[in-house]
């Protein structure tokens, strides 16, 4: 059954309304394609680390479902791979799960042999309150390794990075002091390859040692050694916890270093780096500074008045959305699961320029009727590409950027921009508008 597109918009909060996440709306009940759990973010978080073990406690839907998910990848080793569960009956929801668990745990371990065990806990576990961080404590010192509990109930939360985050936060525990080797640890990079960066090459052309990759690739030994470092490299929200613990813990700075798309955010982050390092600011920066500079102001009188609705893209929300509108674009609709302290800033500057509507993300079946309504231009994110031909909207990639840090966005991101605007008004004039 059709929805009426008026009545959707309608349901819309404005930017200027919002002060917390509680404020933005969502635009149906369901969310479409839905939300993933927190449990799938552990099991990623976990399949990044070798020589772990997950070990997730639950009822048997939540365990098929981690299985079923990891069993083909490379990084867990398949059906007998670095997945494996516990899985609850009513006697173990009604009398608790413990005396299961201990005893499944010495199997466990006689037959994998794992450096370091995640022990995650589901939602019926959070219910009925069994306390798996004292379970794990005493798993920790009756097997020699560390067993690191996991917390992921879903209905505390909105999407499944929390499970990533829970997961590469605890990773401090298990940190031990060393002496400073002058390296960089890279942090909460899901996507991409960091040897592929614009980042990764300044670095390495002023010979910064890599020290640990955490959660895209490392062992249990890189993380015990993860206090090493001279700073840390903060390059998703995710990983801001754990990095605030170790400044606390071991007194190693951070710099945060998102995928910052206006060049003086990207600079300064590069100058808190080199700065940090007690090194030079590498001779090139300047001239990648300038050059995205003058990409941003060739693609600007593409970009005026450029009206789009933003999806789910590898980008900072915000940050994103006030860089395109201080180029004169008019975002009609953000769509996010996100609203920080750390938004503020940007959303105060973007409403001088304007007060665009926000909803949850997710929402991609019944914005098909609210883009009669709003007529955007462009679509930010992902979306069927054919059905908004058929309305005059070009889609905007950004899958390429999740891979990318440093000036390197910027011209990615106006590339994708100016292509898509032509794109839209080809489509426009296809149908006649």
């Amino acid at each position: 059954m059709a929805m009426d597109g008026k009545a959707l918009v309608e349901k819309l909060a404005k930017l200027s309304q919002v002060t917390s996440i509680k404020d933005i709306p969502q635009l149906t009940h369901a969310l479409f394609p839905g939300t993933h759990c927190p449990l799938m973010g552990a099991a990623m978080a976990v399949g990044g680390i070798k020589g772990s073990l997950i070990v997730v406690v639950g009822t048997d839907e939540c365990t098929y479902y981690t299985k079923s998910m990891t069993v083909h990848s490379e990084k867990f080793g398949g059906i007998g791979g670095r997945c494996v569960s516990v899985v609850l009956d009513d006697h173990d929801v009604t009398f608790g799960s413990a005396e299961k668990v201990q005893a499944a745990f010495k199997e466990i371990i006689e037959e994998y042999k794992p450096e370091c065990v995640f022990l995650v806990t589901t939602c019926v576990i959070e219910i009925i309150g069994d306390d798996f961080d004292a379970i794990s404590e005493s798993l920790s010192d009756t097997y020699g390794i560390p067993v690191l509990p996991v917390h992921t109930e879903h209905f505390k939360c909105e999407d499944h990075l929390p499970g990533v985050e829970r997961t590469i936060s605890i990773c401090a525990e298990i940190m031990e002091p060393r002496e400073c080797d002058n390296s960089v640890n890279l942090l909460g990079q899901r996507m991409g390859d960091f040897a592929t960066t614009e980042l990764y090459a300044l670095l390495q052309k002023s010979g910064v040692k890599i020290g640990l990759q955490l959660p895209c690739g490392c062992t249990v030994e890189d993380i015990k050694n993860g206090a090493a470092a001279k700073v840390n490299i903060v390059v998703n929200d995710i990983a801001l916890p754990l990095a605030q613990k170790m400044q606390a813990k071991f007194g190693i700075p951070y710099v945060y270093f998102n995928k910052f798309v206006m060049p003086e955010k990207i600079y300064e982050a590069y100058k808190n780096l080199f700065g940090y390092l007690e090194l030079d600011l590498p001779e090139e920066l300047n001239e990648l500074y300038q050059a995205a500079q003058k990409t941003v102001a060739q693609a600007r009188p593409d970009l005026e008045k450029i009206t789009y609705i933003y999806g789910n893209t590898p980008y900072a929300t915000f940050e994103l959305n006030c860089f395109l509108s201080s180029l004169g674009m008019v975002p009609q609709v953000i769509q996010t699961n996100r609203y920080t302290e750390s938004d503020e800033p940007y959303v105060k500057e973007m409403l001088q320029y304007t007060d665009p509507y926000v909803c949850k993300a997710a929402n991609i079946a019944p914005l098909q009727y609210v883009y009669d309504v709003l007529s955007p231009y462009l679509y930010l994110g992902h979306e069927f590409a054919n059905r908004l031909r058929q309305k005059g909207i070009a889609i905007v990639h950004s899958d390429r950027a999740s891979g990318m840090l440093g000036f390197e966005v910027v011209g990615y991101l106006m590339q994708q921009l100016v292509k898509a605007v032509g794109e839209a008004k080809e489509y426009r004039r296809e149908l006649g508008r």
